[in-house]
C-alpha cells in the first residue's frame, strides 16, 4: 500500500479517520495526513476523530475525542477518567472485558511474528477469575502535588490528577482512604494488600500504617516479604503462574534446575518439592532483601540454593536439566538468553511480563536451537495493555 505523502500537522491539530488494529501499548495505529500515529482510546475500524497530542519526526501520538461509528466491542468506561487528556493507568476501559483478551493475544502472536519469525496460531488468553476487569490490584503508589492531594499521573504526563478513586484498587486498598488524606511534604503514597486482607500505607519511605511484612501465600506456603518489595499485583497471578511452569517444565525427581531473576522463591519452592531432595534448585536473585526473604521462606527446602548476584555475571553450572526464568519487563537481553542456551538444559521455562522484550530473547533462543513448543497468556493486568506469558522451549533437534 503506497501512503499519502506527509502534510503537516501539529498538537491539537483534530483529525476524521479509520483506526486500524491495536499493537503493543494499547494503541490503534492510524495515518492521519500520513503521518504514522498511535491512538489512545480507540478500536480497530472505527470511524473517530482524533486530536492530536504530541508530535515526533517518525510518529505522533493522538486521542480520540468523538466516535463516529463505534466497534461492537466498545463499552461505557466505568472510569471518568479513562478518557483524552485522562489517567494513564488504563488502556482498555473502553473495551468489552472478554474482547480485551482477544486483543492482547494478537498483540502476543504479533510479537513473536515480527521479533523472532514463530507462528503460535491464535492464542487464548486466559482470564484470573475477574468477571469486570475490576478491583484487582494489590498494589497501588498515588502521587501527591503540591497541596498534598494524591492523585495519578496523566499518559505520559507528570502533572497529578485528582483521581478520587481508582476502579482497579483492590477493596481493601480503596478502604484506605488515600485520597481523602492531607499528605503534605510527601511526594507519593505506596499502598498493598497481602494475601490476609492486611494493607499497608507507605509514605515516601516512612510505614503510616498497617504491618511492615507482607504476607503472602501460595498453595501450603507463606512468604513474609517487604510489603513494598515485588510480589505479583494481581492476587490470583502468583498461583497461576506457578501451576503453568510446573505444567511446562515437568521437573522431575532428582533433576537441577536454575531459577533466573528468582525474587523470594515462589518459583523455586515449588520446584525443589517436584525433584525433591535428591534434586536441586539454585535461585539467582541481585535484590538482597528479596533473598533474605526468601531464604526465611524455603529454610525448610535444603535443596535451594539461594545467589546473591546478577544474573548478567553470574557464571552457569556445567549441567543443568531445565531453566526458569522470569526477568523485568525489558527482558533478559542476548548475553544471558545466549548463556541459556549454552547451558543446554532439556527444558526452559520462560515467564514474561512484555511480548515484545519476550519475543526478542525467544529469537535469540531459536537461533541458538531451541524451539518454542507450548505457550499460555494470562489476563494478569485486566483493563491494561499488560499481560503475562508463559513460554516452553525444547531443544528442536
Amino acid at each position: 500500500m503506497v501512503r499519502a505523502p506527509k502534510e503537516p500537522i501539529e498538537v491539537d491539530d483534530e483529525v476524521r479517520l479509520i483506526l486500524g488494529p491495536t499493537v503493543h501499548g494499547g494503541h490503534s495505529i492510524a495515518h492521519p495526513l500520513g503521518h504514522t500515529a498511535f491512538v489512545r482510546h480507540g478500536l480497530e475500524g472505527e470511524d473517530v476523530t482524533v486530536r492530536i497530542t504530541e508530535v515526533r519526526s517518525k510518529f505522533v501520538r493522538a486521542d480520540v475525542i468523538e466516535v463516529h461509528e463505534p466497534s461492537p466491542f466498545r463499552v461505557e468506561a466505568p472510569c471518568p477518567w479513562a478518557r483524552s487528556y485522562g489517567c494513564g493507568g488504563c488502556d482498555f476501559q473502553h473495551v468489552d472485558v472478554a474482547h480485551q483478551r482477544t486483543i492482547k493475544g494478537a498483540i502476543a502472536r504479533e510479537s513473536l511474528q515480527r521479533q523472532a519469525g514463530i507462528d503460535v496460531g491464535d492464542l487464548i488468553v486466559e482470564p484470573l477469575g475477574d468477571v469486570d476487569g475490576l478491583h484487582w490490584r494489590t498494589r497501588m503508589r498515588w502521587t501527591i502535588d503540591g497541596a498534598g492531594q494524591a492523585g495519578m499521573l496523566g499518559f505520559r504526563s507528570h502533572g497529578v490528577l485528582p483521581v478520587d478513586e481508582c476502579l482497579l484498587a483492590s477493596e481493601g486498598i480503596t478502604a484506605a482512604q488515600v485520597t481523602d488524606t492531607d499528605w503534605s511534604g510527601v511526594e507519593s503514597v505506596h499502598v498493598t494488600e497481602d494475601s490476609r486482607g492486611e494493607v499497608s500505607v507507605w509514605a515516601d519511605r516512612e510505614l503510616v500504617s498497617g504491618p511492615r511484612k507482607a504476607k503472602q501465600q501460595v498453595r501450603d506456603r507463606t512468604w513474609e516479604i517487604e510489603s513494598t518489595g515485588f510480589w505479583q499485583v494481581h492476587p490470583a497471578a502468583a498461583a497461576s503462574i506457578v501451576e503453568h511452569v510446573l505444567g511446562l517444565g515437568d521437573p522431575q525427581l532428582g533433576e537441577s534446575w536454575i531459577d533466573l531473576y528468582a525474587g523470594a522463591g515462589l518459583i523455586s519452592a515449588f520446584l525443589a518439592e517436584a525433584v525433591g531432595v535428591t534434586g536441586n534448585v539454585t535461585a539467582v536473585e541481585s535484590y538482597r532483601s528479596a533473598v533474605r526473604d526468601g531464604k526465611r521462606a524455603l529454610a525448610d527446602l535444603q535443596q535451594v540454593r539461594f545467589v546473591d548476584a546478577d544474573v548478567e555475571r553470574w557464571q552457569f553450572p556445567d549441567h543443568v536439566d531445565g531453566i526458569v526464568l522470569d526477568p523485568p519487563r525489558r527482558g533478559a537481553g542476548l548475553d544471558v538468553m545466549k548463556s541459556v542456551a549454552a547451558a543446554k538444559p532439556r527444558t526452559v521455562v520462560y515467564v514474561a511480563c512484555d511480548p515484545v522484550a519476550f519475543a526478542r530473547d525467544a529469537a535469540v533462543l531459536t537461533e541458538a536451537g531451541y524451539a518454542l513448543t507450548s505457550i499460555a497468556v494470562l489476563d494478569a493486568f485486566p483493563m491494561t495493555s499488560h499481560m503475562e506469558c508463559i513460554a516452553k522451549f525444547e531443544p528442536s533437534a
